[in-house]
């Protein structure tokens, strides 16, 4: 269901009571959470062809989230739960590390795992009631399957090319200052390299480098950003 979207499965979990994942419905609380979102650019050429995109409304691409997370969970039975959607915020950066514990924090705030890089991100993620889980069981299993090393990507990185390529001096270690990023993109002419081709110090990143963002995609992604978009979301 999510492959004729060009999304995929980025992990799941089972539910505690510390997670804070709402109800499927009235009666009947989640027992898995499952991570829904795109690698790389997987589901560029499905958005640009949607009506969301062709509107010309704001929000785009998180109304076709909306669409296509509503029509796949009502297919499963479960409920659909947006990381646009607040405040408050739900936490899915915290759900994610839960979903894959191969994904470790970045400097750009970003989290990282060992092979795609900083190029996934989180569209939705279905809540899933216990008398649906055990249909989607044996996939998630074999989805598992394929280990990971877990040790902090960024912790071995001894260059740190992303602290050095950002214009603008706003990754930085504990934190990253999205103030300073958004201050130099207003000023940034149009054919600035990160306006145009993307965030540099993401770009800079040698982690899953093949996976990085089609030159449109990127910049819808920066433009969004720009006008307030959610930055954890990719």
């Amino acid at each position: 269901m999510l492959g004729q979207f060009g999304l995929h499965e980025l992990g799941r979990f089972t539910v505690g009571a510390a997670d804070g994942v709402p109800a499927v419905d009235v009666g009947h609380a989640a027992t898995e959470l499952v991570l829904v979102g795109h690698v790389g650019s997987s589901h560029w050429r499905h958005f640009v062809s949607s009506a969301e995109y062709r509107e010309g409304l704001p929000d785009p691409l998180d109304r076709w989230s909306r669409r296509v997370g509503t029509l796949i969970a009502t297919r499963t039975g479960g409920c659909a739960l947006y990381p646009f959607e607040g405040p408050p915020f739900l936490p899915f950066q915290r759900w994610a590390m839960r979903a894959d514990p191969a994904l470790s924090a970045s400097p750009l705030g970003l989290l990282i795992h060992p092979r795609k890089g900083l190029w996934q991100a989180y569209r939705f993620a279905l809540a899933l009631p216990a008398a649906r889980t055990d249909r989607y069981a044996s996939r998630a299993q074999a989805a598992s399957r394929d280990p990971v090393d877990s040790a902090d990507v960024c912790a071995r990185c001894v260059e740190r090319p992303c602290l050095a390529a950002c214009p603008a001096d706003a990754v930085r270690e504990p934190l990253y200052d999205w103030s300073a990023c958004i201050a130099y993109l207003r000023v940034a002419s149009a054919d600035d390299e990160c306006r145009k081709s993307g965030c540099r110090s993401r770009r800079a990143c040698p982690v899953g480098v093949a996976l990085s963002y089609d030159a449109e995609h990127a910049r819808f992604t920066m433009d969004a950003f720009l006008a307030g978009g959610i930055v954890a979301s990719g």
